[in-house]
């Protein structure tokens, strides 16, 4: 029954405000693939990443010098790209939940150019997993694939996730 405003025999403890239970490094299965959001590379993502990041070379803010250097349009920066696959703008994290401890390396490959105005399908897949005494490291495959199904990037991210509490 849904609770009434002003009912006070069931209190919101925020604590139990979440995505769902917390799935641990033995809950987890290789292949287990985690879907992101695809994104559009607009003008305002390129004058944000630069922003943050102050990165001022041309190739990425001016279109033509991109284009007298052969590009169609403004060139992404890599970690531009790379940025597209956090594990945070999917469901990873939260399907992990508290059993969370960190991220705790990348890798990435950058494969084809990325331009103002490309669509970025970013996906993540458990490609191994690695136990430790109470933790385990966690591998994930990142693929990044543009709007015409071409592969621009793929990489590696491992998390380090608890393993369920003894008892």
């Amino acid at each position: 029954m849904p609770e009434k405003v002003g009912d006070t025999a069931t209190k919101f403890d925020p604590r139990n405000h979440s995505f769902g239970p917390s799935h641990y490094f033995e809950d987890l299965t290789v292949g287990q693939r985690f879907y992101v959001n695809s994104r559009t590379q607009t003008e305002a993502l390129f004058a944000a990443f630069q922003l943050a990041s102050g990165d001022n070379h041309p190739i990425h803010y001016d279109r033509v010098y991109c284009q007298a250097r052969g590009h169609r349009d403004m060139l992404a920066h890599g970690l531009q790209v790379a940025i597209q696959a956090a594990a945070g703008a999917g469901i990873f994290p939260h399907v992990v939940g508290d059993s969370l401890i960190g991220f705790i390396e990348q890798s990435s490959r950058f494969l084809k150019p990325v331009y103002v105005g490309d669509t970025l399908f970013p996906m993540l897949e458990i490609s191994a997993l690695r136990p430790g005494r109470t933790t385990g490291v966690v591998v994930v495959k990142i693929t990044i694939h543009n709007q015409d199904g071409v592969l621009v990037m793929d990489g590696e991210h491992q998390y380090l996730v608890k393993k369920r509490p003894a008892g």
